[in-house]
């Protein structure tokens, strides 16, 4: 994975955020402000209390980005989003 992607398990899914499509609409951050912020490049990153955000809000959140800068995987690997 490159220093371009970042990933982390939450709620059982794999949750891919690649930071060379975010444009910074924080769609993400107004469904889910507990599971994504800025970082210091003003860029989508996972917030301190990214694992305690439930299953539906995560792929609600996930969804919003109107680039498909996030990705949601299940526990197969299944892609459900985008």
């Amino acid at each position: 994975m490159s220093d371009e992607v970042s990933e982390r398990k939450i709620a059982g899914l794999t949750i891919r955020i690649d930071r060379e499509l975010c444009i910074a609409s924080a769609s993400c951050m107004l469904e889910s402000p507990d599971l994504f912020e800025f970082d210091d490049e003003n860029v989508c990153a996972f917030g301190p209390d990214a694992g305690q955000v439930q299953r539906d809000t995560v792929i609600a959140a996930c969804e919003m980005c109107p680039v498909e800068a996030l990705t949601v995987l299940d526990e197969d690997g299944k892609r459900l989003v985008p």
